[in-house]
């Protein structure tokens, strides 16, 4: 059996750059490469790598490949630059892009831009961060035209960075009734609903994203989908997950197609406590002999 199901595969974003991890460069690329050579292997997505840090890669690189998603917090104006700058360093695979939405930036001026990013990087996953505001329909629309992906902000340093149940579950549908694939950030340390027992903050859980995605792409009512975002029942959602067929767990990872976490461990202990993760020389529950 392979450890990482289709279901989970790329899922988990390296963003050990981030807080609250924020660990060196120099100690984050060559964990990042520890993660990539090992059995878990296909858990694991790019590492995600801030433009304000692009001038300390090539020292920390040693000769390998490293996939990079690329993230401009300076917005669209920023991003041409920023491209122009990876291209200067070798054993750099660039396979994606993740924009800033200023506040106050006009929603065509927005678009525009992206339009032209996406025509100087071809074959890149251009990400488009939602902004929390009036703009959000309209973007996401834009997004759809493009055929450019959504960013949804999931979480961060501070209690008011995290969406309630009823703003992400609208988020949600709304990204998947026009077809916009998203990838999350900020905040989802663990699988599943939780309180943080440092800071208080009511965090969110990602298969709770995943199943309140399979929800939303069935038509399920905003109500259902919030309170797909609000469950704590691990081992239930677990189960349920599980239980996607091969074109159903497809069609779940289309849409949400993966999340940044500064820890890999995190997610991966809370994916094998759960079953749904398989570590070599462990078999799955159904392939167990009866005690």
């Amino acid at each position: 059996m392979r450890m990482i199901p289709p279901l989970l595969a790329g899922l988990c974003d390296d963003a050990a750059l981030f807080p609250p991890g924020a660990v060196p460069l120099a100690v984050a690329v060559p964990a990042h490469f520890a993660h990539t050579d090992s059995a878990y292997a296909d858990l694991v997505g790019p590492l995600v790598l801030p433009a304000t840090r692009l001038a300390e890669l090539a020292a920390v690189l040693g000769g390998r490949v490293l996939p990079v998603s690329l993230t401009v917090p300076g917005g669209t104006d920023a991003a041409a630059a920023a491209l122009g700058r990876l291209r200067t360093i070798d054993a750099v695979h660039l396979v994606g892009l993740e924009i800033a939405v200023p506040d106050g930036q006009p929603v065509p001026a927005l678009l525009r831009a992206v339009s032209k990013i996406c025509g100087a990087a071809p074959g890149v996953a251009v990400h488009v961060e939602v902004p929390r505001d009036r703009r959000r329909d309209e973007v996401l629309t834009g997004l759809a035209d493009l055929g450019a992906r959504a960013k949804i902000r999931t979480g961060g340093v501070v209690a008011d960075a995290y969406p309630d149940e009823a703003e992400l579950a609208a988020v949600i549908a709304a990204a998947g009734s026009l077809g916009v694939p998203f990838k999350a950030t900020a905040g989802l340390h663990r699988a599943v609903r939780n309180t943080d027992a440092d800071t208080g903050f009511e965090q969110h859980g990602f298969l709770n994203l995943m199943l309140a995605t399979r929800l939303a792409a069935d038509g399920a009512d905003p109500d259902t989908v919030a309170a797909a975002l609000a469950d704590r029942d691990g081992p239930g959602m677990a189960d349920t997950l599980a239980g996607l067929t091969e074109a159903e767990s497809a069609a779940v990872r289309r849409r949400f197609v993966s999340f940044g976490t500064c820890s890999i461990a995190a997610p991966l202990a809370d994916l094998t406590a759960l079953g749904l993760v398989h570590p070599p020389g462990i078999p799955a529950a159904d392939e167990r002999a009866p005690a």
